[in-house]
């Protein structure tokens, strides 16, 4: 019998996970030594493949960030870059629009740079640069056309530069230069120009391009420049009749706003009532943008009484007549007979009854009085609304049934009266202007949906589809480099404890082969515990000099190898 003793004092419980994690990082180095040269270099070789593999799946699942390189290029000009990027290998897309081409954002300047050094994009105009080929003997003819084109192309290149702009044409019609005052003319300029969405040219903008124009072209007047835009409406005032006649678009605009204005009063007022959605309004507005200018000069037809006299004139004349003269017996000399009456019988002479020659009177009298006059002058405002036109329809209501059934009923007549006036109110009515007001109660119709389409032809499960096989992706070459390489390497260099089970059977197992065996017992001292473990290597051996049958049992137990086993 063997017997050895230990006496030492266990450590305490907060020292033994401690002293396990060294035993365990010892264990691993001492693993990671006892690998031969070839061993160390296949794991760092399988090791930088797995990291390899990781990094690159995540670089390959990663779409790289694109940037506009040019935008709203020529057709000629977007071409030739096209080709010039596929010759450099560059990479590339196209806008969904189709209006620019798009490069990896890291290589958009160097793409820039390369493409300039080229020429490109040319912008498909030619300025002063053509005349940096002009060959010897070019007739003039074809001089003062080259010439024609520069200018034309300079101030395209210039007018375009302006913001609200894509694009510009400039057009110049240059007559041949005369000695003759009666045929001179002076030459004109035709502007195109494309404008951005939602952009347009202010008044000011269209006079800057005009002066431009002129001023740049010898003996051009301002007069002599046309501006188009896109859709081919004539900007310039100059040779505009409308506008001479001072039309403007923003009166369109002004009826627009005043139609808006009304429509959100009588949204204001239905939607509490029917909720939004259940009800459309629309209104017409005739406004009035003619400039009315009436001077009035008004008399009364007759002088009152009490009127104010201003001048008056009298005029009183008396004369007395002096019979008959002349030589007597000439018949042109005697005096008519006075008219007798039936009951004069006396005769009546020339004279009076007196004997005295009777007085004639004229009297004249001129009376002025001061007129009523009135001078009124009258300068009406522009844009007075001269009738409204208002359409209401409202949706039927909609109600339960008790069985769950919905139910649209139409409204009622007194509840059409009732908006009608309500709307009436909000808009301004005028019975004098001609205003009409209709409301009306219709079903209204449900809206279009488009057909769903399935799953697979959507275009947004489609991308989230590619967007999940490549996060897939990533994660197989992750779980391939962790269970292919990685975890080998780690159960080579770091293999796991064993389990608390498999000690408690291993310590059973010890404690079986103990009873099993009652020639020897075998106990440890608190000395055998404080020894080294050269010193334990050592009692061991003399353990197993001293009695080699407990030895060969023990070893046997742990093997697993028994004699009922090997019967």
């Amino acid at each position: 019998m063997a017997t050895a003793e230990n006496v030492a004092a266990p450590p305490p419980d907060s020292a033994a996970p401690v002293s396990a994690t060294n035993a365990r990082l010892q264990q691993i180095l001492d693993n990671i030594k006892a690998l031969s040269q070839q061993q160390k270099l296949a794991a760092a070789a399988a090791l930088a493949l797995a990291i390899a593999l990781v990094v690159g799946a995540l670089m390959w699942n990663r779409a790289p960030e694109y940037a506009v390189l040019f935008s709203n290029l020529e057709e000629r000009d977007g071409g030739q870059i096209i080709n010039n990027l596929q010759a450099q290998n560059v990479p590339y897309r196209m806008s969904p629009d189709g209006r620019a081409i798009l490069v990896p954002k890291e290589r958009v300047h160097d793409v820039r740079l390369r493409l300039a050094a080229e020429g490109l994009p040319k912008g498909g105009l030619v300025g002063f640069e053509l005349m940096d080929t002009q060959k010897l003997g070019v007739s003039q003819f074809n001089e003062q056309v080259n010439y024609q084109r520069a200018l034309e192309g300079e101030l395209s290149r210039t007018i375009q530069s302006i913001g609200s702009l894509v694009s510009a044409r400039v057009h110049l019609a240059m007559p041949k230069q005369t000695a003759f005052l009666r045929d001179d003319q002076r030459p004109t300029a035709s502007v195109m120009v494309h404008l951005r969405p939602g952009r347009f040219l202010d008044a000011n903008q269209i006079a800057g391009i005009v002066h431009l124009v002129s001023s740049s072209v010898p003996r051009m007047i301002e007069s002599g420049v046309s501006i188009v835009n896109q859709e081919g409406e004539l900007l310039t005032t100059q040779s505009d009749p409308l506008r001479r006649s001072n039309l403007d678009p923003t009166q369109l605009q002004y009826v627009d706003e005043i139609e808006a204005g009304l429509i959100r009063r009588i949204e204001t007022i239905l939607t509490p009532m029917f909720g939004k959605g259940n009800f459309r309004a629309q209104v017409a507005a005739d406004v009035d943008f003619n400039i009315v200018e009436q001077t009035a000069e008004t008399y009364k037809p007759n002088p009152s009484p009490d009127q104010a006299i201003r001048s008056q004139q009298t005029v009183e004349q008396q004369t007395r007549d002096t019979g008959p003269q002349g030589v007597p017996g000439a018949l042109t000399n005697q005096p008519p007979v006075p008219a007798t009456a039936p009951i004069t019988v006396p005769p009546v002479d020339g004279q009076g009854a007196n004997g005295q020659v009777p007085l004639n009177t004229n009297r004249s009298a001129v009376l002025n009085y001061e007129l009523d006059r009135t001078i009124q002058h009258v300068k009406q405002s522009i844009g007075q609304l001269k009738r409204l036109s208002v359409a209401v329809v409202v949706n039927h209501r909609s109600t339960t049934l008790p069985n769950g059934e919905v139910q649209t009923l139409p409204l009622s007549d007194d509840e059409i009266a009732r908006i009608s006036n309500l709307v009436r109110e909000a808009v301004g009515y005028s019975a004098n202007r001609g205003d009409t007001i209709n409301v009306a109660s219709s079903p209204f119709a449900a809206p279009e949906t488009a057909p769903d389409l399935p799953l697979w032809k959507d275009p947004e499960m489609v991308e989230l589809g590619k967007e999940g096989l490549g996060y897939l992706g990533v994660l197989a070459a992750f779980l391939f480099a962790y269970f292919a390489i990685i975890r080998p390497l780690l159960r080579t260099v770091a293999p796991p404890p064993p389990k608390e089970e498999e000690q408690d059977e291993s310590a059973e197992m010890l404690a079986e082969g103990e009873e099993g065996d009652e020639d020897a017992e075998v106990t440890l001292s608190e000395a055998a515990q404080g020894d080294t473990y050269e010193a334990r290597v050592q009692r061991a051996r003399e353990l197993a000099a001293a009695d080699p049958k407990l030895v060969a049992g023990l070893i046997k137990e742990w093997m697993g190898v028994t004699e009922e086993a090997r019967k």
